[in-house]
């Protein structure tokens, strides 16, 4: 029973979908008219620059880090039983109910997983391995996914248990699955890396 409880917590957290609502609000616009119709933080922040963006990102992140963390700390939800509460939040931000089931790309919502799983420690290796490869070359989405994956061995090193390789793996496919469409991109180096290249061959 407490693992279904804290399943239904975590989707219906992450269900909530704080930047359509945001930008409702404050600009009386439909976030998914814009861009590439992606009802996150980040076409918010395109919108309404970081007055809205601030604040969808910081309550994407919380959806994702408060259900996982009370059930993980005060509720003493470990093991094998916290995949399902964890992989919720995420799941019910891609798969929001409340806008046809067509939802976010859950990055900022898998780092407040993330934080609440390892201490922020997770969270941050995956940022900085994410913003390697945003440096590096320059398509989003590629640095999304490379950066999780890069993710993986850290988590193997840290020795965190087969339940959170599970969740990993899971949270991956979400990920895969919501970009799916932009990985028809090919992954291209940043100009001054083409120059280097240039220069020495």
């Amino acid at each position: 029973m407490p693992i279904i409880f804290w399943t239904l917590i975590g989707f219906l957290s992450g269900s909530i979908p704080f930047s359509y609502l945001i930008v409702r609000f404050f600009l009386s616009l439909d976030v998914r008219d814009y861009n590439d119709g992606n009802p996150g933080a980040g076409n918010a922040w395109k919108l309404g620059g970081w007055p809205l963006g601030l604040p969808a990102i910081i309550l994407d992140f919380s959806k994702g880090a408060v259900p996982v963390g009370l059930a993980y700390y005060m509720y003493g939800i470990s093991g094998w039983s916290l995949v399902l509460p964890s992989l919720a939040p995420i799941f019910g931000h891609a798969f929001t109910p409340f806008l046809g089931f067509r939802g976010g790309k859950s990055v900022a919502v898998t780092f407040g997983v993330w934080s609440s799983l390892t201490m922020v420690k997770g969270s941050l290796a995956f940022g900085i391995f994410t913003g390697v490869f945003y440096l590096f070359q320059t398509v989003d989405s590629w640095s999304i996914i490379s950066g999780f994956l890069c993710f993986l061995p850290y988590l193997l090193f840290q020795q965190e248990g087969n339940h959170i390789l599970a969740i990993w793996s899971g949270n991956m496919i979400i990920l895969i699955w919501r970009y799916r469409f932009e990985l028809n991109q090919k992954m291209q180096m940043r100009p001054f890396l083409q120059n280097i290249f240039r220069r020495v061959y």
